[in-house]
């Protein structure tokens, strides 16, 4: 089920956008006329052989120490292509939707997009992307927050 799809089964509102392909999340908030505080990137990290989403603003990066301190694992480290292909086998390569919930894998949001408004996030596709009020997504989703990441200068 792709997410426009969970989108609409869920009855709430969003807005869908197009735009030109665009492959990393600063480049999708350059597109879109947004700050990259406002686009989430799901980033995929194993900890101790179990996958987690982890959700951050476009402009920052996963800090894989406090991370694995955070949640209490031993062995941590960013997903590989290949194993994003096998867990996300419907959407294109890096255009993952920020909703662990419907790909199997524990939710992670980083505390700084959570007082956030809403998020803007790609929607499967390189040139497509939704917009969702963040309760709503805090609704579908119910994130752990914690904190995890650093802005990127």
């Amino acid at each position: 089920m792709n997410i426009t799809q969970y989108l609409d089964q869920q009855g709430v509102n969003y807005q869908a956008c197009s735009h030109r392909p665009t492959f990393t999340a600063q480049q999708m908030a350059a597109e879109e006329h947004v700050s990259g505080m406002y686009v989430a990137k799901p980033v995929i990290v194993q900890a101790d052989n179990q996958y987690y989403m982890c959700v951050l603003p476009a402009c920052c990066k996963v800090d894989l120490s406090q991370f694995a301190q955070q949640i209490g694992a031993e062995d941590v480290r960013l997903a590989d292509e290949k194993e994003m292909a096998k867990l996300f086998p419907e959407c294109e390569l890096g255009a993952e939707p920020p909703f662990g919930n419907l790909f199997g894998l524990t939710t992670i949001m980083d505390d700084s997009l959570a007082a956030d408004e809403y998020l803007l996030f790609q929607a499967g596709q390189h040139d497509r992307a939704i917009r969702l009020d963040m309760d709503v997504y805090k609704k579908l989703v119910t994130p752990r927050i914690l904190n995890f990441s650093y802005h990127l200068h």
